[in-house]
């Protein structure tokens, strides 16, 4: 395995990368100041435009024009061609425009894409806080309009000032990157003295940073993963929060430093507040979610977290209904390899999963992530073979099916270069050249990262999501968001013939399947059943790369045109 195959960053690289893009960037082009714009858009990427120019652009409307009012009026900032056609931008009364504009998208057709994306942005708007009944949300996104942060979203102070459950007595945060002092300060004043375990895999000197940073906290203490095989990461992203009257679980795909919680799209599953039960034999979840915790809590062999482990022992899950997909390094044999990765996915859907007579072999897998590891030189020596074997898998069927039509998503150049973050948000994307030149054959699956129907088709994907669909786009048969890439490292790789399992790091994601929620298959955003949607982060159907798109790789500069802040990225 090449050692940089799986490699991700820690904090102090990703800042000097930062860094250095901002400051090593091509002299003929400035940074925009208050006089010009540089305006990122797929008609017009290169161009600068003075902002009254902007305006005029924004504001040509015709007299008696009868286009809903955008309640930005002249200040709307969107420079979506759409939304410009669609919306008028004379000022106007702003809760006259909001209204108006609700009226319209709720109008749309089913048939139509456009339509599609109003009438799914007027339901998440109007949708309950339950998240749809899924306890699936995304993160709040500074930079975009405020209504796609709605009832679906929630950002970490939220999450960790939520009264449900009543004061909070102690939490623990698993993660791969921490800023101790930023995750203090999110946590409510009157709670930040309560015992805090940071579950890291941090090794010699970056674990003495990490513990030194925390010395401050007398109520922090750390617990060190064990990393026996190379190039393994602790990359789940989990939250233990203990309340007076209940238990709480929240698995999510941000790292703990504020950039990944304000500008980039992450996923987020928050269990109810469970309460304590019986005796520590009982409150199992129809999906066996507790077991399946304790066997993965219990993998780190660590003593500081015995006690919570006897703190799940003591509630009472029934009410969780969805499947722990974990990933644990080691090379597991017997009955624990399919404990975990993706043989523990396939064992899962072939017990519970779909029949075959629903799903057939032509529905798509949809898998959608923020790095790529080595794959291997052909498709067939991992990724469409024993990988897209799991995935594919249905209820009762045989181990040795036809894999189904794989589809990825993974950011484009352009993609990265006009994010919110610009070019920046390329730090958090780490596809090594080395990797990308040993396996060109993956650009043939490739499709770009596009969220214009909850408006994050700027807010760099960080979120990793897996997901099988119907032909015609219209129905969902499962849907996991997790912490793991694409990448053997995550997901496990058989070995010695098929009897061994080998797991480098490790991951945590949930994986929802229809009929735990009382349905033959979920609805996507494209089916005409607005009531059951599942919230897919991205738009379905997907838009594959065109000849010239590229996939966005980390460690070569990007010079041909800058970032919307006027920057180049020249890595160092």
């Amino acid at each position: 395995m090449d050692s940089d195959s799986d490699r991700t960053i820690d904090s102090d690289e990703l800042q000097e990368i930062i860094e250095q893009s901002k400051k090593r960037k091509n002299s003929s082009f400035v940074k925009p100041n208050n006089k010009k714009v540089h305006t990122i858009s797929d008609s017009d990427s290169d161009n600068e435009v003075t902002v009254e120019q902007n305006k005029r652009k924004f504001t040509a409307i015709e007299s008696g024009d009868n286009r809903p009012k955008c309640q930005y009026g002249k200040k709307c900032y969107r420079k979506n061609p759409d939304h410009i056609k669609n919306f008028s931008h004379e000022d106007a009364d702003p809760k006259l425009a909001k209204k108006k504009s609700t009226a319209v998208e709720v109008k749309a057709a089913a048939s139509d894409p456009k339509s599609v994306k109003k009438r799914f942005s007027a339901e998440v708007k109007t949708a309950a806080p339950g998240g749809l009944d899924y306890n699936f949300y995304l993160t709040k996104v500074h930079g975009i309009p405020e209504r796609y942060n709605n009832k679906l979203t929630f950002d970490i102070k939220d999450i960790l000032s939520l009264k449900d459950g009543g004061p909070l007595i102690s939490s623990a945060q698993f993660n791969y990157m921490f800023d101790v002092r930023w995750l203090m300060k999110q946590y409510p004043e009157e709670y930040r003295k309560c015992p805090l375990t940071i579950v890291h895999g941090e090794q010699r000197t970056s674990k003495s940073s990490l513990e030194k940073s925390g010395a401050d906290f007398s109520n922090v203490k750390f617990c060190q993963a064990k990393l026996n095989i190379p190039f393994g990461t602790h990359h789940t992203k989990m939250m233990f929060l203990l309340y007076k009257n209940g238990f709480r679980i929240v698995i999510h795909t941000s790292n703990i430093v504020d950039s990944d919680w304000y500008q980039r799209t992450q996923g987020i599953w928050m269990s109810p507040v469970l309460p304590e039960c019986m005796n520590s034999e009982s409150g199992e979840s129809p999906t066996s979610f507790k077991a399946d915790l304790l066997e993965y809590i219990n993998a780190y062999e660590a003593p500081e977290l015995n006690e919570w482990c006897q703190i799940i022992k003591k509630h009472n899950f029934s009410k969780v209904n969805v499947f722990l997909i974990g990933s644990v390094p080691g090379r597991h044999i017997g009955s624990k390899k399919t404990s975990f990765g993706h043989l523990k996915l396939r064992k899962v859907l072939n017990l519970n999963g779909n029949l075959k007579e629903v799903v057939q072999p032509d529905w798509p897998l949809i898998g959608q992530f923020s790095s790529i590891g080595s794959l291997g030189a052909s498709p067939d020596q991992w990724l469409t073979g024993e990988f897209s074997t799991s995935l594919s898998t249905t209820k009762g069927s045989s181990l040795i099916s036809q894999p189904a039509p794989l589809k990825l998503v993974y950011p484009t150049e352009n993609n990265v270069r006009k994010s919110l973050e610009g070019y920046p948000a390329g730090a958090s994307l780490p596809y090594s050249y080395k990797v990308a030149t040993k396996q060109p054959y993956l650009k043939d699956f490739l499709h770009i990262w596009k969220s214009e129907m909850l408006g994050r088709s700027e807010a760099s994907p960080h979120i990793k999501t897996y997901l099988r669909v119907s032909p015609s786009n219209a129905k969902i048969a499962w849907f996991l968001v997790t912490s793991a890439n694409l990448s053997k490292a995550a997901w496990g790789a058989l070995e010695k013939k098929g009897s061994q399992f080998m797991i480098r790091s490790y991951e945590l994601g949930v994986l929802f399947l229809p009929k735990y929620f009382g349905k033959e298959v979920f609805t996507s955003p494209m089916g005409n059943n607005f009531s059951n949607i599942f919230p897919v982060p991205y738009d379905i159907p997907l838009q594959p790369y065109s000849k010239d798109d590229q996939p966005w790789i980390w460690d070569i500069p990007h010079i041909k045109a800058p970032d919307r802040f006027g920057n180049m990225w020249c890595p160092p």
